[in-house]
């Protein structure tokens, strides 16, 4: 499947499972202004790749300019993981700009058994 397919497909074939609560929701929360400049944070899923194409169909198609830029934390993911981000990522369309750092080996260190919550809370503040 191409990219505009991809694209055209979140407009057409999903529509009203996607599109339309998507749009139906930046406008009922006023979530953009016109001139902002939005950061999309990649983690790798189809999530956070289903709202990137969401928004760059929004920027495309919407009532006013506004600017995006699709950030990659990179926590030290091993090198295969990174590549097939990036990969996906180029497949799609999404130019994303990869921040690394070693959150990964800082936490590991530091705490036992799940340590979901004190990463996410590192990549954040890292960002």
């Amino acid at each position: 499947m191409s990219t505009a397919e991809i694209e055209r497909s979140i407009i057409k074939k999903f529509r009203k499972q996607i599109w339309c609560p998507f749009v139906k929701a930046v406008k009922q929360y006023g979530l953009i202004s016109p001139e902002d400049k939005i950061a999309v944070c990649i983690s790798g899923g189809k999530d956070s790749f289903l709202l990137a194409k969401c928004m760059q169909e929004l920027e495309k198609h919407g009532e006013f300019r506004f600017g995006l830029e699709f950030i990659v934390m990179d926590p030290g993911y091993a090198p295969e993981n990174r590549a097939l981000i990036e990969e996906n990522a180029a497949l799609l369309g999404v130019p994303v700009r990869v921040f690394r750092s070693n959150i990964f080996e800082v936490v590991t260190s530091v705490t036992e058994g799940s340590p979901c919550y004190l990463c996410a809370r590192m990549r954040r503040g890292h960002l």
